[in-house]
């Protein structure tokens, strides 16, 4: 099981506090056992909301795509110039 993010232990922890105190307040009990049963129900709750709350990934970043040559144009290899007599300016 992956460990659970920074906002699921908040909203985990919030759910605990306002729960066990919702359902004191509720209850209206006085005894010890009340008070553990309830504190142990916000438990629960607690952790119910914890485990079933959707994780947000960051998205991977995607595969670089590598260009397919284009097949509409013709290359046509250029002229050859030489460094020869023949391409000399002048005589």
């Amino acid at each position: 099981m992956p460990r659970p993010n920074a906002a699921q232990l908040a909203y985990g922890s919030a759910t605990v506090v306002f729960s066990t105190v919702a359902l004191l307040l509720l209850s209206r009990t006085t005894n010890a056992l009340g008070i553990v049963v309830i504190s142990a129900a916000g438990l629960l709750v607690g952790l119910l909301v914890t485990v079933t709350m959707p994780v947000h990934r960051k998205p991977a970043a995607p595969a670089p795509v590598t260009p397919l040559p284009r097949t509409d144009e013709i290359r046509v290899p250029a002229a050859r110039v030489g460094a020869g007599a023949d391409s000399r300016i002048g005589t």
